[in-house]
């Protein structure tokens, strides 16, 4: 299904999660955004729930302490709407200081493939 901004949204569950970190690493807050439900959720350790789109935006836009990096998927395990992945995020934050830390992520998609939900688990100080 096109989005308003001429990108495709899937179906996949596992796709839908995979362009969600293509899109935060190639810094493209739009691409990104356009994955999530307009109502969705993110909760993130460190931070109020991030709700709906605007929330998104304000986040990865004025408030995520990350400046640029990448995160490499060990594990992505889907279940029906449902997808759980393990990796490592290693970056630059704002502040200038590297970052390299292990995260857990746990996603809920809708019936029509847009993430609704978003958990994040860090082993580090928060980022």
């Amino acid at each position: 299904m096109p989005s308003p901004h001429g990108d495709t949204v899937t179906t996949n569950p596992e796709q839908t999660v995979r362009d969600y970190y293509r899109q935060v690493d190639a810094g493209n807050i739009r691409g990104l955004v356009d994955l999530f439900a307009p109502d969705a959720q993110y909760l993130r350790p460190g931070y109020e729930p991030i709700v709906g789109h605007d929330g998104l935006e304000r986040f990865y836009t004025e408030e995520r302490v990350i400046e640029s990096g990448l995160h490499s998927l060990d594990q992505l395990i889907a279940a029906g709407p449902n997808v759980a992945v393990q990796g490592e995020f290693r970056g630059r934050l704002k502040n200038g200081r590297d970052a390299a830390l292990r995260f857990a992520d746990f996603f809920t998609l809708t019936d029509s493939g847009l993430i609704a939900g978003r958990q994040t688990f860090f082993d580090s100080p928060l980022v």
